[in-house]
């Protein structure tokens, strides 16, 4: 029972890395014209919108929760890593921005250890040093990735393995949709702040990037919970790095961009990764 919740765990985890590298190419288009600030808000409003009927159908129960403070935390931690990583894609090449993204299951086993004590294996961190020597050969970073914006990319990575750790506390109590709710909702209210200064008229097309990004975070975010919910953070955490692939086929499908024998031979790795998340002594549990 155990190897099959990890499993779902993984399953869920790589739709997940799916659904968030096509909203990234979303993101990308969208960035042309649009500011960011606009950006992080209106993928926070598309999200809850999208969420409010179907809390509204289950009723004020639904909402009861004595984890807000958790709530809460999730979601400015994981709002800060959000203008970070949209910025990442806005102004840095696409390769480096991707490295920041995905970067984050790197510190998922130590953030895990430090705040849920959960236990942290050579075997993680190896999967983790593995997946990250993956990422860096698919992505190939340029020298432009060694400036300031690094910082912010950086700790965007961090302040994401922070968030992915909070979800994983939060499903032992909390179902996925409410976690989901509750983070879509507070980011909405903090990030429309800023738009009193950044509000304008939207053009269609800019809506369609917009809303779309926002639907396809939505189903990641439910996908993330989910996925949190069936095994630990530590275990789990570097099949994010399959987001780095998916989003290779669609740079691929989009901008014929065709993978060398570096970003092969980091896809390669990045699977070596996965199957380190599968621990050996499984099978006698």
């Amino acid at each position: 029972m155990h190897q099959q919740s990890l499993l779902k765990g993984l399953a869920l985890l790589s739709l997940s890395a799916l659904l968030f590298a096509s909203m990234g190419v979303l993101i990308r288009f969208a960035s042309h014209t649009v500011d960011n600030a606009t950006v992080v808000f209106m993928r926070n409003l598309t999200g809850t919108l999208l969420l409010l009927p179907f809390v509204l159908s289950r009723g004020k129960d639904f909402l009861r929760t004595d984890k807000f403070t958790m709530h809460l935390w999730r979601a400015l931690v994981g709002l800060a890593a959000m203008y970070g990583f949209f910025y990442a894609i806005a102004h840095l090449p696409l390769s480096n921005a991707m490295v920041f993204t995905y970067s984050s299951p790197v510190f998922i086993p130590l953030v895990a250890w430090l705040f849920l004590k959960e236990k942290i294996s050579a075997l993680m961190l190896l999967a983790a040093a593995i997946g990250l020597i993956g990422v860096l050969l698919v992505a190939k970073p340029s020298n432009e990735m060694f400036n300031w914006l690094s910082l912010v990319g950086l700790s965007s990575s961090f302040l994401a393995s922070m968030a992915f750790v909070t979800v994983r506390a939060l499903t032992k109590t909390e179902p996925a949709t409410r976690i989901v709710f509750y983070f879509c909702l507070i980011s909405t209210l903090v990030s429309a702040v800023p738009m009193y200064w950044h509000w304008r008229m939207l053009t269609t097309q800019e809506l369609v990037y917009l809303v779309g990004a926002g639907t396809l975070a939505t189903l990641s975010q439910i996908s993330l919970s989910k996925a949190y919910s069936f095994a630990p953070a530590g275990k789990i955490g570097p099949a994010n790095y399959l987001a780095i692939i998916f989003a290779g086929i669609w740079a691929w499908l989009l901008w014929n961009e065709v993978p060398d024998n570096l970003s092969i031979a980091g896809m390669v790795l990045i699977f070596m990764a996965l199957l380190l998340c599968l621990p050996r002594s499984q099978a006698k549990v």
